[in-house]
């Protein structure tokens, strides 16, 4: 792991780069997350570098002190600029609150990049009040919750299961509250048209969370971006359906031009 200083904290992140000559993709992971729920996506160095951070309180990055909503997501966007800057990746890869907090830095900080991938998000992220009141009073039924059919994962086995939410509960309560409630007032809507960089948003067939109507708003609000559906997935596509998520990443990064 390495890190980047900033705003008086640091931001861990991990390369991943088997000499592929592409893009250098940064990618955001979404409430709760860490750098690990891109390991899958490492299939893809060897055309296009892969860097994973850990947001702010997340994973081996030092916490900040931010109040959920506008102030954490900016925070998070920092985290975001300041490794992208470190590590000179010149596009976005972002799933749930991670799609959002790219989508936020294109949207106020513009920065230069080349294209933008987004996985189960869109221009609001309403979180049930169900969830956010048990991520404040009742943490292991927010976690279970989360890990109903359909929600994060289609039809994943019991170690899958486990390992999510062990990562959860090393997240805690706190961080993914914050993380709830500051998904829970995002809104986007009609600020995306400058945003230049082509973009590719992505969903699971079977996400319960973000449908399929959530990126179809978005690429009618985005200026130049598809919409793919990756089949037999829910809300983490990347980690329900790794191979077919790699295919329709890979396959817009290589359709792009470098910056």
């Amino acid at each position: 792991m390495h890190s980047v200083s900033h705003h008086g904290r640091a931001t861990a992140y991990r390369t991943f780069d088997r000499g592929g000559d592409g893009h250098t993709v940064l990618a955001v992971h979404g409430s709760g997350g860490s750098h690990r729920v891109w390991t899958p996506q490492s299939r893809l160095a060897g055309d296009h570098s892969v860097v994973a951070l850990d947001l702010s309180g997340h994973g081996e990055s030092d916490d900040v002190a931010a109040a959920p909503g506008y102030e954490t997501l900016s925070a998070y966007v920092d985290d975001v600029l300041a490794v992208a800057d470190a590590t000179d990746a010149d596009a976005l890869l972002g799933s749930s609150l991670g799609g959002a907090v790219v989508l936020t830095a294109l949207v106020e900080r513009s920065p230069e990049v080349s294209g933008v991938v987004l996985g189960g998000t869109g221009v609001r992220l309403p979180v049930p009040e169900d969830l956010l009141t048990w991520a404040s009073t009742d943490f292991d039924r927010a976690v279970e919750y989360l890990h109903r059919p359909d929600h994060l994962f289609h039809d994943p086995d019991e170690e899958t299961l486990d390992v999510s939410r062990a990562a959860l509960r090393e997240a805690g309560r706190a961080v993914l509250e914050r993380d709830l409630r500051t998904a829970h007032a995002i809104d986007l809507r009609g600020r995306l048209s400058g945003v230049g960089a082509p973009a590719l948003a992505v969903v699971g067939e079977y996400d319960r969370f973000t449908p399929l109507h959530y990126h179809e708003r978005l690429g009618e609000e985005l200026p130049d971006c598809g919409v793919t559906v990756v089949d037999d997935a829910a809300h983490l596509a990347m980690l329900d359906a790794p191979d077919a998520f790699n295919d329709v990443v890979g396959s817009f990064l290589d359709r792009v031009p470098t910056a």
